[in-house]
């Protein structure tokens, strides 16, 4: 571009060697004859200075070595849609044959042309055209009216990051000839968004997913805009420093999914004010720099009317600290998947530990991590939590028996769930409460109360024996106690927690034995009995 420009180009996009900047100022800066730019570079590190030279303003940048002065033939200020969609999309050179002579009648008159052919092939080529990609292809305007819709009208996804665009009017311009456009992806593009009259509904009527990632977009402007945008079901608002500062009144109400990430402004006072969307279901707050969350209108172990679509959450690279945080989540009725990676929570030693937690924190919970949470797992960490914390539940007032068991408020407020767990799997006995012992033959040994209910003669018997002995070795002592066949024997399991029938024998001359655990743990009971007979 020529050294003469108009004073309109402040404002707009340029870019420079392959790096974007915007124009902050144009003139004259002396001593130094001519016209220059003063831009405002995107990458602060490839400026020199504020926008002052030699003591005087003249331009101001946000970052004090963001700018520059460059003479305007350095600057490409970009090409319209349609010359960057041919460059990309548009067939090579024409061929020998397209470049013959040929009649065509327009009306009722011939006309002879050359390379026709050419032209009707490529024009046909760019009107089948659905989903396109023009990153980085220096776009900065719609171009003449009209000539998109003409010649491209079947487009319904376009990718429009890092371009040249400067103003939400020009998307528009581009979006209301494209009848069809379901998906536009503005990142990295920073646009002015108008002050007052809301965009055309028409230009975006069917608009579902929006990307406004490092747009500078700010959150009143998202509102703002959202009048035009009736079907949207997507939004990404990436990394523009935005704070939620009001309700959505009449917009966004069919929104799905909303992406907030790297908003550092953004606290869990901002995030009731999108509490209510009721369509919601996936939220994105990944890098937002969030510690904490408290539903108001709901106790422990209740749930709470705030996001009541909400079936996805992502935490991921914040400051969450304490269970509190993750106790709240159990609030979400809908809640079914949580990504919480690289928290100060979910990291370190006890990283595993943390995990299994989080499921046996929220009951609903099928996916954490991008991971599934299958049946198994959730019993496992339901179960180990359960007992982690029984010792406890115990000094709070916690007890085995339902009449007795009243565990404090405090208690309660920390493990909001350890009741249902309770009530899920029975409350956890004194044998499991043991602290571990350290690994001597004595400690793992169980002892085994024996009796033998078709012979009242027989006293109950008690013996220690090794947690590891298969259940056939445990037959063949019986068998010498009780002087009854091995084949004859039947064994039966009886615990004060499940209620066991004693079984029939094989046979009318042969006997029966039920075996309880009386001071070992479940486990310790089951892994004798469930070995091979």
């Amino acid at each position: 571009m020529n050294d003469t420009l108009t004073s309109d180009v402040v404002g707009r996009r340029v870019s420079v060697n392959g790096e974007c900047a915007t124009v902050r100022f144009h003139g004259t800066v002396p001593p130094v004859a001519g016209l220059w730019l003063g831009v405002e570079w995107d990458n602060p590190a490839r400026g020199k200075h504020d926008g002052s030279h030699e003591g005087t303003v003249y331009f101001k940048c946000s970052h004090p070595t963001g700018g520059s002065f460059i003479r305007p033939h350095k600057a490409n200020f970009g090409v319209d849609f349609l010359t960057a969609l041919r460059a990309r999309y548009e067939d090579e050179p024409e061929e020998e044959e397209d470049a013959k002579k040929q009649i065509v009648t327009i009306g009722n008159i011939p006309v002879e042309t050359i390379g026709f052919g050419s032209v009707i092939r490529k024009q046909s080529q760019l009107s089948k055209l659905r989903d396109i990609s023009l990153r980085g292809c220096a776009v900065s305007c719609a171009g003449d009216k009209g000539d998109i819709a003409s010649t491209c009208p079947n487009i319904s996804v376009v990718n429009l990051s890092q371009n040249l665009l400067s103003a939400w009017e020009e998307v528009a311009a581009i979006a209301e000839q494209l009848r069809h456009l379901e998906a536009l992806d503005l990142s990295d593009n920073k646009l002015r968004f108008p002050p007052a009259s809301p965009t055309p509904t028409g230009s975006f009527s069917a608009l579902k997913v929006l990307v406004l990632n490092s747009t500078g977009v700010t959150w009143a402007e998202v509102l703002h805009c959202a009048q035009g945008w009736p079907a949207l079901e997507e939004l990404y608002l990436k990394s523009n420093g935005i704070s939620i500062s009001e309700r959505p009144a009449d917009v966004l109400q069919l929104l799905r999914v909303l992406d907030l990430s790297s908003n550092q402004s953004i606290d869990e006072n901002q995030l009731f004010l999108i509490a209510y969307l009721p369509r919601l279901e996936r939220l994105i707050l990944s890098d937002v720099g969030i510690s904490s969350l408290h539903f108001p209108d709901a106790g422990a172990g209740s749930k709470t009317a705030m996001f009541p679509a909400l079936q996805s959450l992502v935490v991921d690279d914040n400051r969450i600290s304490q269970w509190s945080f993750i106790d709240e989540l159990d609030k979400l009725r809908s809640l079914h998947s949580l990504s919480c990676l690289r928290n100060p929570l979910t990291v370190g030693s006890a990283a595993r530990t943390s995990l299994q937690f989080i499921i046996a924190k929220i009951g609903q919970l099928r996916t954490l991590n991008r991971c599934e949470v299958r049946p198994e797992e959730r019993r496992g960490a339901e179960l180990d939590y359960r007992k982690a914390f029984g010792k406890e539940w115990k000094a709070a007032g916690g007890h085995q028996d339902p009449g007795q068991d009243r565990p404090s408020a405090a208690f309660l407020a920390a493990h909001p769930r350890y009741q249902a767990l309770c009530r899920k799997y029975g409350a956890p006995e004194d044998g499991e409460l043991k602290t571990q012992q350290p690994f001597l033959l004595k400690n793992q040994l169980l002892t085994l109360k024996i009796s033998c209910p078709d012979r009242p003669d027989h006293s109950t018997l008690e013996r220690q024996l090794p947690d590891s002995m298969t259940v056939q070795k445990v037959k063949g002592l019986l068998s010498r106690l009780l002087k009854v066949p091995v084949s004859d024997l039947l064994l039966a399991y009886e615990s004060p927690k499940v209620s066991t029938r004693s079984p029939q024998p094989a046979h009318s001359s042969g006997g029966c034995a039920c075996v309880s655990v009386t001071n070992s743990p479940v486990w310790g009971a089951g892994r004798v009995l469930s070995s091979d007979v």
